[in-house]
């Protein structure tokens, strides 16, 4: 396996990203068929809720998901503060628009079954808005990269708003427990184990395993593109540096 050093190397992490990226697809797209399979044809409707329950081989994913990438922009944001490694803002400016994807489609089903479940599409839930308070830190995050001209700066910027918006998360997982909410408490990750009925965890976990394997191969796909990117940038600034030499010469 190569060490984080070693894939420190844009170069290198091409290569290994590119032989990764067809097993990541292949496999997200088996799991998924799989998983969706089950949703419809093998798991049983919620004695209460009906259909409506399917939403949540969806949504459970996409929150999960949602958490994962920020966590996952936090680590890269102590990559560009602390240790500087080349590839770690690369990382997370390529994770930041997925994440956001992930918390809206969370929010959109949270919605869609909430208006059965509790007659309404939305309320101010300590869930519901922790988790709009991630999506409008990914867009924050978004919004200030693009706002920064210079890359090391905008780097730097966005990696303390990533820092400091960390304290969301552990207000979404535990707000369930913290504060008397309509979300139902967790169900799956829980110290006492699933209180989902293998008939509906199993075909959940492997929907879940599908999303997240499709979810880093876009991570992948997004880091070569930004990578392919920086170096066009890098190259056009070497060019124009060039031409002005050219052109002070030409003038003397």
């Amino acid at each position: 396996m190569a060490s984080l050093t070693e894939l420190a190397n844009p170069a290198r992490f091409m290569r290994l990203s590119s032989a990764l990226l067809p097993w990541l697809s292949g496999t997200a797209a088996l799991l998924l068929a799989i998983g969706f399979y089950l949703v419809w044809f093998v798991a049983p409707s919620d004695y209460q809720q009906g259909e409506t329950i399917k939403i949540m081989y969806i949504h459970v994913p996409a929150a999960w998901l949602a958490l994962m990438f920020y966590s996952m922009m936090a680590l890269s944001a102590l990559g560009v503060l602390v240790w500087r490694h080349p590839l770690a803002d690369v990382a997370q400016q390529a994770a930041a628009p997925i994440g956001a994807c992930f918390a809206l489609i969370c929010l959109l089903t949270g919605s869609f079954w909430g208006k059965p479940m509790w007659g309404t599409y939305w309320v101010w839930d300590a869930r519901l808005t922790s988790m709009l308070v991630l999506f409008l830190l990914y867009l924050g995050v978004i919004a200030l990269r693009r706002a920064i001209d210079e890359p090391s700066r905008a780097g730097r910027a966005v990696a303390i708003l990533t820092l400091v918006g960390c304290v969301n998360i552990p207000v979404i997982k535990f707000s369930v427990d913290w504060w008397s909410t309509l979300h139902q408490p967790a169900s799956v990750l829980r110290l006492g184990g699933p209180t989902i009925h293998a008939s509906m965890l199993w075909p959940l976990v492997i929907t879940a395993l599908g999303f997240t394997l499709l979810a880093l191969a876009l991570h992948c796909a997004a880091m070569q593109a930004e990578i392919l990117r920086r170096r066009v940038r890098t190259l056009t600034i070497f060019e124009a540096e060039r031409l002005d030499r050219l052109s002070l010469q030409a003038a003397q």
